[in-house]
């Protein structure tokens, strides 16, 4: 059993701290995703700059401006609980 440790122990050497490199193709890798981030960044940036002339024509509400129509939504729970309940007339 021991022989068979040592065996292997001395049949793979350790290389070198000069010789281990990631290579071409690490450095192919590397530089596909440097692009990669940039082409999205650049894509990104570009998007931004839709939303913000879009806001600033108008096509979104303003957030912080108070709404001046009813919320017709509170029938599916999602209101406050200070909204009042609807009246049901009957006939």
């Amino acid at each position: 059993m021991i022989d068979l440790v040592v065996l292997a122990l001395s049949s793979d050497p350790r290389p070198d701290d000069n010789n281990v490199v990631a290579g071409w193709v690490g450095a192919w890798v590397l530089g596909a995703l440097v692009v990669a981030v940039v082409f999205i960044l650049r894509s990104f940036t570009k998007q931004l700059k839709k939303v913000r002339e879009a806001q600033e024509a108008g096509v979104f509400d303003d957030p912080e401006a108070p709404s001046a129509e009813p919320d017709h939504d509170a029938a599916d729970g999602s209101g406050d609980s200070s909204d009042t309940p609807p009246t049901h007339h009957q006939a």
